[in-house]
């Protein structure tokens, strides 16, 4: 737990000193870098805090599937090669501010989601029925059937 929770204070650090002072064509990576440590820190949190009986170090969620690793690697070889051919693309624009906005908007959903079912949230898709799993139905569970997918999905929008 404390060599992740290291590597991703370590990452998010570095992508703020990259954000505030690097090239302008590696600020927005630089941002990106600290979202995404923030998010994957933020899902150990939030277990530990509303189901600490299911944390474990699978709760940060870094090593999620083959294909979200994949995926994270695509897309940082995508901002290379765009960066590399492209750089004035890479540019801190104002639909960048409003991707972050995204991404702000989504991480709350989905902890609100998490905070919310507290000891029935799990990382894990469950295929029983437990004897103290409650359906939720209030709080952001109110407004949609699964907030925390729905939060991610604006995160995951916001960080393009």
């Amino acid at each position: 737990v404390a060599v992740r929770s290291i590597f991703l204070g370590y990452t998010f650090g570095i992508g703020i000193v990259l954000a505030l002072t690097g090239p302008q064509s590696w600020q927005a990576f630089g941002i990106y870098m600290s979202i995404l440590s923030t998010f994957h820190y933020s899902e150990f949190l939030a277990i530990a805090w509303s189901n600490p009986k299911a944390v474990s170090i699978d709760s940060f969620v870094l090593r999620h599937s083959v294909a979200y690793g994949i995926a994270a690697g695509a897309s940082w070889l995508e901002f290379v090669i765009e960066r590399q051919y492209f750089p004035n693309m890479k540019e801190i624009t104002p639909i960048s501010y409003f991707g972050l906005f995204m991404c702000a908007c989504g991480e709350t959903l989905r902890k609100l989601a998490m905070f919310t079912a507290k000891h029935n949230f799990n990382h894990l898709v469950q295929t029983e029925k437990a004897d103290n799993h409650q359906l939720v139905t209030y709080g952001v569970y109110s407004l949609c059937r699964h907030p925390s997918y729905v939060g991610w999905f604006y995160w995951s929008i916001g960080t393009q």
